[in-house]
């Protein structure tokens, strides 16, 4: 049983012991209800997830994103080897997604990355990875709806109507105002969240068979017009155009890691969870590398500049079918969806985690004992996104959220090597193949990509950092639960730990 004495509240404790002190496990486990007292100190989140819905959640935040939205920006990067650009891309994330499994199995709670920094690497950098997650997850989302407004537009165009540019591009495009189909998906997933997470798991589901049901199709028509001598010249732009292409499109393989927010509402997260971020990967990624074969056989590759909504477009060009347009047109708008749903979802969930420690305001973890769920952080995170989705372009918003992501996921591949090195004798249901090799290419395949992202994207980050750094230091410094802990108090909580090493007397249990 795993009891929480009342913390004495210590004002001043030193910076740098501070930004070291971590959170003791079996406390995390405890506030999650997955300790062994199982005790509940308020309305907590429901378990209501199966290792199907968490796959889903996954692959629905995940796929769909780089073909219906990136695909037509990043072909003029790559060329051909877009496809390739596609594999570099899904192997970094396949090495970032097996540490994520391993960590997701031994630290079963919400707040991915966050919490397991927290539990390894202490509160600076703990704050560091929220502060990326928070760019991540609500930044991506913003940036996958502002896609949406195409799609609308494709579907319109079946009936000979188009939205006005007023309301379908936000300020700086042609005579845009407000992104308004970006606004109203956000605004439909933030009200579907609050209703709860198990009936948000199954609209999710059904977005996500329906749309890998259209990527099939358009796969099967598009490789019916295939022609080889499309990949003659594989990289027109060398390996720098590759690379540069593989850099942004790794925002198409953001979301892998939303399952692992999921942590307080599996039914069994230590089991399922890791096999839910597996095989979402492998989803993800064998769909992915088809459609851009298929596009690329389709069309040269320099068709692609300046196209928009492109796999509609061959689709049509193609059947010479409009309705058959509208189908994938429909599906495209379904996938982006469920990518801003289940993102959206992750997002509060990062939220709600980094409220319990005290390091953001505690509305952000207040939880409706009606719904199970955060009502007024996802209120908050959804009417924000909301706004951005209407006013900010795509572009700026895909680069800026893959630089956070990458840093959060090199992190992960750190706290890895860590536990397994200071905590051997953690219980894991998933332990990373080939360590500690795995996690290190990990870690230097985020490096890569981010050292070729542009330097806007840099200061862009570097302006983010900054802000959190103030943020940080203005309130969550002062309110940190885990840094108020008397001296006495933190190392009772973590003698409870699990991860501990366990005294001589239980080393045969």
């Amino acid at each position: 049983m795993i009891d929480t004495p009342p913390a004495t509240k210590r004002r001043g404790l030193p910076l740098g012991s501070q930004l070291l002190r971590r959170k003791p496990l079996g406390q995390m486990l405890n506030e999650a209800g997955t300790g062994a007292d199982g005790s509940s100190g308020g309305p907590r989140l429901r378990r209501s997830l199966g290792v199907w819905q968490l796959t889903m959640i996954s692959v629905g935040a995940t796929l769909g994103t780089g073909i219906f939205v990136v695909l037509g920006a990043s072909v003029p990067l790559a060329g051909p080897a877009i496809w390739i650009s596609f594999l570099v891309a899904g192997f970094a994330a396949l090495l970032s997604a097996i540490s994520y499994a391993e960590m997701a199995g031994a630290v079963p709670v919400s707040g991915s990355s966050y919490s397991y920094t927290y539990a390894t690497m202490g509160e600076g950098i703990a704050w560091i990875c929220g502060w990326c997650l928070v760019l991540e997850y609500a930044v991506s989302v913003a940036a996958v709806a502002v896609g949406s407004a195409e799609y609308v537009n494709e579907m319109l165009q079946t009936f000979g109507l188009a939205l006005p540019a007023a309301i379908a591009a936000p300020p700086g495009a042609e005579g845009g105002l407000l992104n308004l189909p970006a606004v109203a998906v956000v605004v439909l997933a933030m009200i579907l969240l609050v209703r709860g997470a198990k009936e948000s798991a199954w609209v999710n589901t059904v977005m996500v068979v329906i749309k890998i049901a259209v990527l099939l199709m358009f796969i099967a028509i598009a490789f019916t017009a295939f022609r080889a001598s499309h990949f003659e010249t594989l990289m027109p732009m060398g390996v720098a155009g590759m690379s540069a292409a593989a850099s942004r499109l790794f925002f198409s393989y953001i979301g892998f890691d939303a399952a692992s927010t999921a942590g307080e509402e599996a039914k069994n997260p230590q089991r399922d969870l890791p096999r839910a971020i597996i095989a979402s990967m492998v989803i993800i990624t064998g769909i992915y590398i088809l459609v851009a074969v298929a596009a690329i056989g389709a069309r040269e590759w320099t068709w692609f500049d300046g196209t928009e909504a492109a796999l509609v477009q061959i689709l049509q060009e193609l059947t010479g079918n409009p309705w058959m347009a509208l189908v994938f047109a429909v599906g495209a708008v379904v996938a982006i969806a469920s990518i801003v749903l289940t993102v959206l979802y992750g997002q509060t969930r990062i939220l709600m985690s980094m409220s319990r420690d005290g390091l953001v305001p505690k509305v952000f973890g207040r939880v409706s004992p009606r719904t199970g769920t955060p009502v007024a952080g996802t209120l908050i995170v959804g009417s924000a996104v909301a706004l951005t989705a209407g006013l900010v372009p795509l572009g700026e918003l895909a680069d800026a959220t893959s630089i956070g992501t990458l840093f959060a996921f090199a992190l992960v591949n750190l706290s890895v090597i860590y536990l397994r090195r200071s905590r051997p004798n953690l219980p894991r249901t998933f332990r990373v193949p080939f360590y500690p090799l795995t996690p290190i290419l990990g870690t230097v395949m985020c490096i890569y990509l981010m050292a070729n992202l542009g330097s806007s994207t840099w200061w862009v980050f570097a302006a983010w950092m900054l802000v959190g750094a103030a943020a940080y230091f203005g309130y969550g410094r002062h309110h940190s639960r885990v840094a108020q802990l008397s001296r006495n108090d933190y190392e009772y909580l973590s003698a409870q730990d699990p991860a501990a090493e366990p005294a001589p007397s239980a080393a045969g249990r």
